[in-house]
């Protein structure tokens, strides 16, 4: 069974930093683009960042350019966002997503499985 599980969120600071994992299971993580989605109260589900199939690219929104990193994790199980310089609109719930052999767009409705999500609260 295709699983997605995001863990690492919690209450941080402005200015600070989190690393937010994606364990993957039940599938071969390399052969689906994998995104990280957010939704904070309010707003529309923004897709923050993706990373294609066999690593054919990654790709980031304009609000979180230079502040976030994707990457496929060591254990070739986890996709993880690291973020840098958290500001106070980055408060929301993350998500991450798969999509079978998709190169990696922002778009929710071409991701077929998702995680539960994980909060991300930046407060002073």
């Amino acid at each position: 069974q295709i699983q997605l599980e995001e863990s690492g969120g919690g209450l941080v600071q402005p200015g600070g930093s989190l690393r937010l994992s994606c364990a993957c299971s039940g599938f071969t993580v390399e052969t689906y683009a994998i995104a990280w989605f957010r939704q904070a109260p309010g707003k529309e589900r923004e897709g923050v960042s993706s990373i294609g199939a066999d690593d054919d690219g990654t790709y980031y929104a304009d609000s979180v350019k230079d502040r976030f990193t994707i990457t496929r994790g060591n254990t070739k199980k986890t996709v993880d966002l690291v973020i840098t310089n958290l500001k106070y609109e980055d408060t929301a719930v993350y998500y991450c997503a798969a999509d079978y052999y998709g190169f990696g767009s922002n778009y929710a409705p071409n991701y077929d499985y998702w995680g539960p999500g994980t909060q991300v609260t930046v407060s002073s």
